[in-house]
């Protein structure tokens, strides 16, 4: 694998290199997901998994086991998996979500999950339904790399979401927003390949079609959720709009990173424990570009009319809500004309954020402090209200200290 350069950035900085060689090892660094945690108390016995019942039934339990809601489900039926043999419109895959953890569920297929570790990014696995007391036989999957460590992931594991046309036998006729993910992608390019409810009538966007090529021409058919497959074969009949721009918002969070931590761990093994004045620079670049994320600075507009959101995802995703004395909250929403009341990623919370190397979060937590001043305010954070920047720092101190 090409080692990674970061556009902008004087080639003298240390690059990422392979991920799998030194000083990253991730095929051999132990690991500390929360899958791989539980896939050991399961073979420990600690955890029983009863496959007694239909597959759809394993999966609401096994969903309920990981403290996945639900409620997250969201249905791609473009051919965009190690499964892709077996996804179509009759039969889509499933994903469902939280912060730390990712399962894909095909009917009469695999489970797929995508974990998060501290150290290594994600983590991959697939494994087969059990069926019965049968002891289930999970497998680190090492052909997920193809399409979890390309440029929209920087080149180091990460998670994938695409925006395809899907063709009528399971192919792709065109293609949005390649080597990109983050709430930043207009609506407009996104959900090729997947169902969407929930959405207003307004919202523009490539979700609930296929196409047909044509004399050179791409016609688009629409693609009802739920005509062309049963709904009851999934824990829930909804791939609401407001979780798929909570999962987006992830994807692109997460991606970020798992580069800064790996671009650290580089850095400080060329310097031998040390950051070079080069690479610092490039650390400070990087900061520079995460707190814009972390603070929502290039969220794609909403329509006119906002977005409803499911209720149930709702009262779902605000059960792990971390509150100030006030009680306001990262994860309160506003969705009139954003996804957030208080412009912060609630993923400063994640494991992935607060196991960053010190080298990374104190550049982080030294710019979030200059963009977050209301009383000498940065031209490039204008767009944030005094009132917003003092509730969010307000909210912050009292959850995370800082």
């Amino acid at each position: 694998m090409a080692c990674l350069w970061l556009a902008g950035v004087a080639s003298a900085a240390t690059p990422v290199g392979p991920f799998g060689d030194e000083p990253h090892n991730y095929w051999t660094q132990p690991k500390d997901d929360p899958f791989t945690k539980f896939t050991q108390r399961v073979e420990k016995g600690e955890v029983k998994l009863d496959a007694t019942g239909s597959e759809k039934d394993f999966v609401t339990k096994l969903l309920g086991q990981l403290g996945i809601p639900t409620s997250s489900q969201l249905w791609i039926f473009s051919a965009t998996s190690l499964q892709s043999g077996r996804i179509s419109t009759r039969n889509p895959r499933a994903l469902y979500f939280n912060e730390d953890v990712y399962l894909g569920y095909v009917p009469g297929g695999q489970l797929e999950v995508a974990s998060l570790d501290s150290e290594l990014g994600t983590i991959f696995y697939i494994f087969d339904m059990p069926t019965g007391n049968a002891p289930v036989r999970f497998q680190r999957s090492e052909r997920c790399m193809n399409c979890h460590a390309g440029d929209a992931q920087y080149r180091v594991p990460g998670l994938a979401v695409e925006s395809v046309i899907s063709g009528p036998n399971a192919g792709s006729l065109d293609a949005f927003r390649r080597g990109k993910s983050g709430h930043d992608i207009p609506l407009e390019e996104r959900w090729g390949g997947w169902h969407v409810t929930g959405a207003p009538t307004s919202l523009k966007h490539h979700g609930n079609v296929t196409g047909q090529s044509r004399a050179g021409k791409i016609d688009l058919s629409e693609v009802v959720p739920g005509r062309a497959f049963d709904m009851e074969r999934y824990p829930v009949s909804t791939s609401d709009v407001l979780p798929h721009l909570i999962f987006e918002h992830q994807v692109g969070f997460t991606n970020r990173v798992t580069e800064a931590r790996y671009l650290t761990r580089a850095a400080l093994a060329a310097g031998k424990g040390r950051i070079s004045n080069e690479d610092g620079k490039m650390l400070d670049t990087k900061a520079a570009e995460f707190v814009r994320y972390i603070l929502f600075a290039d969220e794609a507009p909403f329509p006119k009319e906002g977005i409803a959101g499911d209720a149930k995802f709702k009262e779902e995703f605000l059960r792990t809500r971390k509150a100030a004395p006030d009680g306001a909250s990262l994860k309160d929403f506003d969705l009139r004309t954003r996804i957030f009341k208080y412009r912060c990623s609630y993923m400063i919370y994640s494991r992935a954020f607060t196991t960053l190397p010190k080298e990374f979060k104190d550049r982080v937590y030294a710019k979030l402090s200059v963009a977050l001043n209301d009383t000498a305010p940065s031209r490039e954070f204008a767009y944030l209200p005094a009132a917003e920047k003092r509730a969010i720092r307000g909210i912050v101190s009292a959850t995370l200290g800082k």
